[in-house]
C-alpha cells in the first residue's frame, strides 16, 4: 500500500510539472486585441494629451498593457472634415475590436464607413439627434459612449454673465452654425436672454478670420461680453479667443475648465478627461464580449465652476463674494 502511494504522488508530482509550463504558455500566448483612437484635436493639443493619458491609465487600471494585450493605433485629428473621413477609413481598414472616437467630426465619418466595428465616443453632445444612437437609455446599434453637456445647461453660461459683470446688454455667441449642437446650444441661451434684458449676437468660428472679425466688430459697442459655445473650433482657437476677450476688455465665460486655467474669465462646465478614464470600462467590457447597443450613452454627473481672479482684475470685475462662494476653483 505504502509503494501504491508512493507511484500515486510520483504520477501526481509529474502530470502537475506537465501542467505549469502549458499554463504558463497559454499565459505568454494571451490573445492580442487592437483599439483605434481618433482624438479631436492634434497630438500636440495639451487638452489631447491629457485626455489620452486618463484612457490609457483606465486601461492599465483593468488589466489591458500595450504590447501585451492590447495594441492602439490612433489618427490624430487636424480639425478637417476630409482627414477625419480618411482617418475613419484607415483604421476601420485595420480591423480593430474596438474605437474610441472624440466628437461629431469623427463620429459621422466612422458610421458612415462602419456599422459593425464596435465605438466607444466622448465629447458628443447630441448623438440622438446626429443619428448616432437610438436613445441614450437604450443605443441600439454599434456606438455607446459620453455625452459632454446637455443644451439645457448652456442658459447657465448667460447668467453667470450677468452675475459677473451685471453692466452687460450685449453678448456675442461664438457657434459652430454647421453643427447641431452649436445651434442647440445657442437655442437654449437665447430661451433666458429675454428675461435677463440682452442682446445676442451670434458669431461664426468656422476659422481664425471670422472668430478674429467677429469678436472685432462686435468689441466696437460697449456693455459687451462673450460666451463660447462648445465645439471642436473652439478648442482648437483657444488661446485665440482668450487673447481677443482680453485684447477687448470683454467679460467671457467658457464651456470647460482648462479655458480659465489658460486665461479665461469663468468657465462653467463639466470635466473633459474623467471621462476618457470611463471610456476605457467600456471599452474593457466590449473586449469582455459586451455590446455598445447595451451599454447606456452616460451624461456627466457633476458641473465645475472655475474663476480665473487674475483676469477679473485685468478686467476690472469685482467678482461677488456669493459667486466666489460657488467656485469649485478660485484662480489666483
Amino acid at each position: 500500500m505504502a509503494g501504491i502511494r508512493r507511484r500515486d504522488f510520483i504520477a501526481a508530482v509529474g502530470s502537475t510539472t506537465v501542467a505549469w509550463p502549458l499554463a504558463a504558455r497559454a499565459q505568454q500566448a494571451e490573445r492580442m486585441r487592437r483599439i483605434g483612437v481618433l482624438p479631436g484635436q492634434a497630438a500636440t493639443d495639451s487638452v489631447s494629451q491629457a485626455r489620452n493619458a486618463a484612457f490609457l491609465q483606465g486601461l492599465q487600471a483593468l488589466g489591458w498593457m500595450i504590447g501585451r494585450n492590447v495594441e492602439i493605433e490612433y489618427r490624430w485629428a487636424l480639425g478637417d472634415a476630409d482627414n477625419s473621413r480618411r482617418n475613419a477609413e484607415d483604421l476601420v481598414a485595420l480591423a480593430p475590436d474596438v474605437i474610441l472616437a472624440t466628437g461629431g467630426v469623427n463620429m459621422g465619418p466612422l458610421l458612415q464607413v462602419t456599422r459593425t466595428v464596435p465605438i466607444v465616443f466622448v465629447q458628443v453632445t447630441d448623438p440622438v439627434g446626429a443619428g448616432y444612437v437610438q436613445s441614450l437609455a437604450r443605443p441600439g446599434g454599434n456606438a455607446t459612449g459620453f455625452i459632454p453637456l446637455e443644451f439645457g445647461t448652456s442658459g447657465k453660461w448667460l447668467e453667470l454673465l450677468k452675475e459677473i459683470a451685471p453692466g452687460i446688454r450685449r453678448v456675442a455667441v461664438l457657434r459652430d452654425a454647421a453643427l447641431a449642437m452649436g445651434m442647440g446650444q445657442l437655442g437654449a441661451i437665447q430661451s433666458v436672454s429675454p428675461s435677463l434684458g440682452v442682446e445676442l449676437r451670434p458669431v461664426g468660428v468656422a476659422d481664425a478670420n471670422e472668430i478674429e472679425r467677429g469678436i472685432t466688430a462686435f468689441a466696437r459697442d460697449s456693455h459687451g461680453a462673450l460666451i463660447l459655445t462648445n465645439s471642436p473650433a473652439a478648442l482648437r482657437h483657444r488661446e485665440m479667443i482668450i487673447g481677443l476677450a482680453a485684447r477687448h476688455k470683454l467679460p467671457a465665460v467658457y464651456p470647460y475648465r482648462f479655458f480659465a486655467t489658460e486665461g479665461g474669465l469663468v468657465s462653467y462646465g463639466p470635466d473633459t478627461i474623467e471621462p476618457y478614464r470611463r471610456a476605457a470600462g467600456y471599452v474593457d467590457r466590449i473586449l469582455k464580449g459586451e455590446k455598445p447597443a447595451d451599454l447606456p450613452v452616460q451624461a456627466p454627473t457633476k458641473y465645475e465652476l472655475v474663476i480665473n481672479l487674475k483676469t477679473a482684475k485685468t478686467l476690472g470685475i469685482e467678482v461677488p463674494s456669493t459667486l466666489l462662494a460657488r467656485a469649485d476653483e478660485v484662480i489666483e
